[in-house]
């Protein structure tokens, strides 16, 4: 007899199993090539991994490590920069538009790739190579990885991180938000926690082809809040602003803030997704439209 898979059982077991792959991520040698002190680093990557490297900016140029900047894949800044390193992020390691970014500034600096496969094309146009190959994933929607390179990165900033496995596993134990009562989900964070809710707010339109948004979290009452009201669920990836949670609940939406640390959130906000996922009856395990990998037939400038 045939046992039908349970629909979304794969990206549940890949969120369940980010405390264990933590403590092995943390014991992981690549931080050197994330960190790189002193240097003008840009970080680059499509879709998850462009607001994982947004984070990664943030946290690096926090650290008094040197400047650092972040863009899309696609989306290189114009004109030179004289960085010294550019670190591009790619799961697979074979996104069209990070190769072809990588291409483009072979030779004028040193090339960092983070990838989760070995031996894939982006090997051969990077100077070093991160393979966190524990944190791949089979799953087309992205959930171990980035956090793993988020952790490895904070690790390597000289954040104290040790403890975040047992965080993470203890939150996933005990803390579950329900989100069968809401049907538009925004996401606000301050600085790293940005990054943070650009990726929570993406988890919920791939997983669950839900209305999901995210902003700086100061800028919410700059516009957004106009469609927020009692459906909505407002969840603050990081330390919140004074007033802001006040004034979201004052025109009747439910907030979140953090209990955790914001690493952990983005954990349970991605469970959340999948939740939901499962309350409109989708499968977050085979989410419309997308492939694991984005890979194009021809270079941007030939497609026109």
């Amino acid at each position: 007899m045939t046992t039908t898979p349970t629909p979304g059982a794969l990206t549940r077991a890949e969120i369940e199993s980010q405390p264990g792959l933590w403590q092995e991520v943390l014991r992981h040698a690549g931080g050197p090539a994330l960190a790189a002190p002193g240097e003008r680093v840009l970080f680059i990557g499509c879709g998850t991994s462009a607001f994982v490297a947004h984070s990664l900016a943030v946290l690096r140029e926090s650290a008094g490590l040197g400047t650092s900047d972040w863009a899309y894949g696609s989306e290189l800044p114009p004109g030179p920069r004289d960085y010294d390193r550019v670190v591009a992020i790619t799961r697979s390691g074979t996104t069209t538009e990070v190769l072809e970014a990588m291409e483009a500034l072979r030779g004028s600096t040193r090339l960092v790739a983070v990838t989760a496969v070995e031996g894939m094309p982006v090997e051969g146009l990077a100077d070093d190579v991160v393979a966190l190959t524990a944190a791949d994933e089979r799953s087309v929607v992205q959930t171990r990885f980035p956090t793993s390179v988020l952790l490895l990165g904070r690790a390597a900033f000289g954040e104290s991180v040790g403890h975040l496995p047992a965080a993470c596993g203890a939150a996933l134990a005990a803390d579950r938000p329900d989100p069968a009562s809401f049907e538009h989900f925004v996401y606000l964070g301050r600085g790293w926690c940005q990054g943070l809710a650009d990726e929570a707010a993406l988890k919920i339109r791939e997983a669950a082809q839900a209305w999901a948004e995210s902003y700086p979290a100061l800028d919410f009452r700059h516009g957004p809040i106009a469609v927020a009201g009692p459906r909505s669920h407002v969840w603050l990836l990081g330390p919140t602003p004074a007033g802001l949670a006040d004034d979201v609940r004052a025109v009747g939406a439910t907030v979140r803030e953090p209990v955790h640390d914001p690493l952990v959130e983005l954990v349970l906000a991605q469970r959340l997704a999948v939740d939901l996922a499962a309350a409109r009856g989708l499968d977050p395990d085979a989410p419309r439209h997308l492939t694991r990998s984005v890979i194009l037939d021809a270079p941007d400038a030939v497609r026109g």
